[in-house]
């Protein structure tokens, strides 16, 4: 659970609600021989249609780097993640929980959007308290959806 910029062009607005259907990186250049995999392709989350109906929320990919900020080659890579949303860590979240077989689900509040007219750490800073708070509403609203139920039921 945490925070993202979400695009505009993809529907996000902020304060949305996300719950990520997968997740890519966008700056993972690592041209060294077994650890190059660790930043190609993307980790799919559990498929929870149930939990996205129920609770009215959006669905996108997640595009994963290591920067707020967004250099030209990074934006094609989102572009080729087919991203809505752009965060710091969904990625490697959904990496080692490949690694270990364990099924993840990534919630993401939108906080900024990415390929908006204000600069992305202005409007982060703005946009945090409010989006923490519907983080905290959805999360508790989600914990409560999934007591008791399966994977299978999500």
């Amino acid at each position: 659970m945490g925070t993202a910029g979400g695009f505009k062009a993809k529907g996000a607005r902020l304060a949305d609600a996300y719950i990520a259907t997968e997740a890519a990186n966008h700056d993972r250049r690592i041209p060294i021989p077994i650890f190059d995999k660790y930043g190609i392709g993307a980790n799919v989350t559990a498929a929870t249609p149930n939990l996205v109906h129920t609770l009215h929320l959006k669905e996108g990919k997640v595009s994963t780097g290591n920067s707020l900020d967004m250099t030209p080659q990074d934006e094609e890579m989102i572009k080729a993640n087919d991203a809505t949303i752009k965060d710091m860590e969904g990625a490697a979240v959904l990496y080692v929980a490949h690694l270990f077989s364990i099924p993840a689900v990534l919630l993401k509040v939108v906080t900024d959007i990415v390929d908006g007219h204000k600069p992305t750490a202005d409007e982060f800073l703005e946009n945090l308290s409010t989006a923490s708070e519907v983080l905290l509403q959805t999360s508790v609203r989600i914990l409560d959806f999934i007591k008791g139920k399966t994977l299978a039921e999500l």
